[in-house]
């Protein structure tokens, strides 16, 4: 019931495309004033970026809170928050998916593969990175899993290190698959505009 929940609600929510850059760029606005923001690669249509952005009390727009893709480049775009440069060294956690899994990387690990434990946390609905020599310690949820208000199956958790980069997966259940595919049909009745065309159109 959850998943057609959240599937109904991006349905309804306004949508506009906008094709740029070999993405296909969608913007959803929900009744309740929160936007979400997908990039899809044109080719492939494998999720790029999926970021949100809520009003604050006052109605003033918040800066977009990444969930997939790159965090924002350190000096990228306003003075802000933004511009406190990260130190290099330091552990970088993202997550990238694939068709197939959800995944996560978080780059700048140098331990060996034996010093990591990834597991699930059932009680808190989340996953938990962490190092025998506790140097690294990182808990972080599934938002997917909590729209749909599906369970989290410690079998579908796996995990790999190379390059200073530990790679989390947790393959995606079969109902957010097909969820997945359903929206892809939905998003291809958007009309989708070209960056050439100038502002994208409302659906």
């Amino acid at each position: 019931m959850a998943v057609t929940g959240w599937l109904e609600s991006l349905r309804t929510a306004e949508k506009t495309a906008l094709l740029q850059d070999g993405r296909r760029k969608v913007h959803y606005l929900f009744p309740d004033g929160k936007e979400m923001a997908e990039e899809y690669d044109e080719k492939t249509g494998e999720l790029l970026v999926r970021k949100w952005r809520v009003k604050s009390a006052l109605g003033a727009l918040g800066q977009w809170q990444i969930e997939v893709g790159e965090p924002a480049l350190p000096g990228a775009g306003s003075l802000g928050s933004e511009f406190i440069k990260e130190d290099n060294a330091n552990p970088i956690f993202m997550r990238k998916d694939t068709k197939m899994s959800f995944q996560w990387r978080i780059r700048n690990l140098p331990y060996p593969k034996d010093v990591y434990s990834v597991c699930v946390d059932q009680k808190e609905r989340c996953i938990v990175v962490r190092t025998t020599n506790k140097k690294y310690y990182k808990k972080f949820s599934i938002p997917d899993l909590d729209r749909y208000q599906l369970p989290l199956d410690e079998s579908s958790l796996s995990f790999a290190h190379a390059n200073c980069t530990l790679i989390i997966s947790y393959q995606k259940p079969k109902e957010v698959l097909a969820a997945e595919s359903e929206l892809q049909k939905e998003l291809k009745k958007v009309k989708t505009a070209h960056s050439s065309d100038g502002d994208c159109k409302t659906q």
